[in-house]
């Protein structure tokens, strides 16, 4: 990818929130290859560092992976569900986060109240709750 590019494509200021559900092209952990997939946007609204990227949690629809504390199900049958715009039944992994050029954002798809993410953020960061 050239400089230009890249530099073209990040001028525009993308309109994603923190809480925002978004399918982006989501790294392997190798770092060498990658899957387009749900994401959770986790960084604060107006975390204004110069750099066009931003931290997403990866999402997962392996149910299975759901019991630990750093995790959070969403449910379809919720109301947090219906409104994530996700197909399945499906877990948010907060230790599984990555930074990501915010123009790799292919679009939103819903939405997830941060209460129970901001726990489990917590958890996998070993941040106190004050």
């Amino acid at each position: 990818m050239k400089w230009g590019f890249m530099t073209t494509m990040t001028q525009t200021k993308l309109n994603y929130h923190r809480g925002d559900v978004v399918l982006v092209l989501f790294p392997h952990s190798d770092l060498r290859t990658a899957k387009t997939r749900p994401t959770l946007i986790v960084q604060a609204d107006d975390l204004d560092t110069g750099l066009h990227q931003i931290i997403v949690a990866m999402i997962t629809s392996r149910i299975d992976r759901g019991n630990h504390p750093s995790r959070v199900t969403i449910k379809l049958s919720t109301n947090e569900g219906k409104n994530s715009g996700l197909l399945t039944d499906s877990v948010v992994l907060t230790d599984n986060l990555a930074t990501i050029a915010d123009f790799a954002v292919d679009r939103n798809i819903g939405n997830i109240p941060m209460d129970k993410i901001d726990e489990a953020l917590r958890h996998s960061l070993g941040l106190s709750q004050d």
